[in-house]
């Protein structure tokens, strides 16, 4: 077997991403690399914290196969987008590359979770790590920091110190009005930390908003044999990813860009009727599939999508979120049969634990508003229902794994359907006809399960 090894020198480093994990080589990196001018535009990667994803790429001349895996066969491509990767806690490395004037973006793959924000969408500065995070820049201890904003606020406070001007920070995270939630979480940290460095960030930093797709399900052992079998290289981290591919941005970007939409990316003036159509049908429809699909023994995506209890439930789903999308009827039956599509491919193995993982961050942008919507017309949404229902069904353990950081107080409440909603809305916890359909369906969930 060949160790992976460059031919050519990497690109010069133009950009900075956070979260070296495989959506994000699987998508920005291979966008990246894909572009007609990826010769000019390498990236510079940071783990969140452990260092053990840098130090194997470092080994591979940063370099790894990406596996595009069709219903008949597969096919690799090896990006050359990594110019230099790094542990998360490489403090030095990353307050140096934000020096760096010829840096033009960064770009975040983190969690929902990641951005520390508290129950009014903005930054939770009663959070112990955040304050310590805000006491590190205030004492100009940039290395202290831990968390997301707190590493972003670092790195910026080392670009106006080098004078290295404008710059773009673009989040690939499935939130709505992503660029908000950084931007937000941004600002309010730094003016809490330095009120002149929020400024000079008002001044100097974009925030975009993005739309991102691209199944990519944890690499197996099985895997990474078959890389070996197709190219006869050793590589100890592949990607496997689907053919289908999507990424809808909406910004500015002060110092440029690679040529992404030369290879498919979109960029709109309003990304939100984007945003609603992928977190509701293709994420929303995840969290069901994962719940309800889990509690029926599958273990898969394409396994839950071919039980016709599942796929009718998911199903209804889609009628009552389709009601409340505005993108025209038919781009939107167009993008359900792509979903049906894309997830019956029985070569993706999407497991539906890694799905449910951290449910009680996913539950309140993916189901809720819809359920609020359908409330408002008094309609309600037996759809919605459901995935709430399968979801406290898995916080009392009658599916995956429970793999959530703030699963604890949900957990607590889940023997009450009442008093989960009042952890997530106070106003649907007192909407009487919910709790008593949320309260049928879970009976009916748990008679289904019996039966099975």
């Amino acid at each position: 077997m060949k160790p992976l090894r460059r031919a050519t020198p990497a690109p010069p480093v133009r950009a900075i991403h956070l979260g070296l994990g495989n959506f994000f080589r699987a998508h920005q990196a291979w966008y990246t690399a894909a572009a007609p001018d990826a010769a000019r535009w390498g990236i510079a990667a940071f783990t969140g914290r452990s260092p053990a994803l840098a130090d194997i790429l470092r080994a591979q001349d940063t370099l790894y196969t990406l596996v595009v895996r069709g219903p008949d066969r597969d096919e690799t491509v090896v990006p050359e987008s990594l110019s230099e990767v790094y542990a998360g806690t490489d403090h030095d490395a990353w307050r140096r590359l934000w020096q760096r004037p010829e840096i033009a973006l960064a770009t975040l793959t983190v969690t929902e979770a990641a951005y520390r924000r508290g129950a009014d969408g903005g930054l939770d500065d009663t959070d112990a790590t955040v304050q310590d995070d805000i006491a590190a820049l205030r004492a100009g201890e940039p290395r202290d920091v831990r968390t997301v904003p707190g590493r972003l606020v670092a790195g910026l406070a080392a670009r106006r110190a080098a004078g290295g001007g404008p710059v773009a920070i673009v989040s690939c995270d499935n939130l709505p009005d992503n660029a908000d939630v950084a931007g937000r979480v941004v600002h309010e940290l730094a003016g809490l930390a330095d009120p002149a460095l929020d400024r000079w960030i008002g001044d100097n930093v974009s925030f975009v908003t993005t739309v991102v797709d691209r199944i990519t399900p944890a690499t197996s052992p099985a895997d990474l044999a078959a890389v070996t079998r197709l190219t006869g290289n050793a590589d100890a981290v592949p990607v496997v990813t689907e053919p289908y591919h999507e990424w809808i941005l909406s910004g500015h970007f002060p110092a440029g860009r690679p040529a992404w939409d030369a290879i498919g990316a979109r960029f709109v003036t309003d990304v939100l009727p984007h945003e609603q159509r992928k977190l509701w049908l293709l994420n929303g429809g995840h969290s069901l599939l994962a719940y309800s699909g889990g509690a029926h023994g599958h273990t898969t995506v394409a396994q839950a999508l071919a039980d016709p209890v599942c796929r009718r439930a998911l199903e209804r789903w889609w009628d009552e979120a389709a009601r409340h999308l505005t993108l025209p009827a038919a781009e939107i039956a167009a993008y359900r049969a792509a979903l049906v599509e894309r997830w019956s491919n029985p070569r993706i193995e999407h497991r539906l634990a890694q799905i449910a993982a951290d449910g009680s961050q996913k539950i309140p942008i993916r189901i809720l508003p819809v359920l609020r919507l359908s409330r408002a017309e008094e309609h309600l949404p037996a759809g919605a229902v459901h995935v709430l229902a399968a979801w406290i069904g898995h916080l009392r353990g009658r599916s995956t794994p429970i793999r959530d950081a703030g699963a604890a107080p949900f957990a607590a409440a889940a023997g009450s359907p009442r008093d989960v909603l009042a952890l997530l809305d106070s106003q649907l916890a007192a909407d009487r006809e919910l709790v008593t359909a949320l309260d049928n369906e879970l009976t009916a969930l748990d008679g289904e399960r019996g039966a099975s």
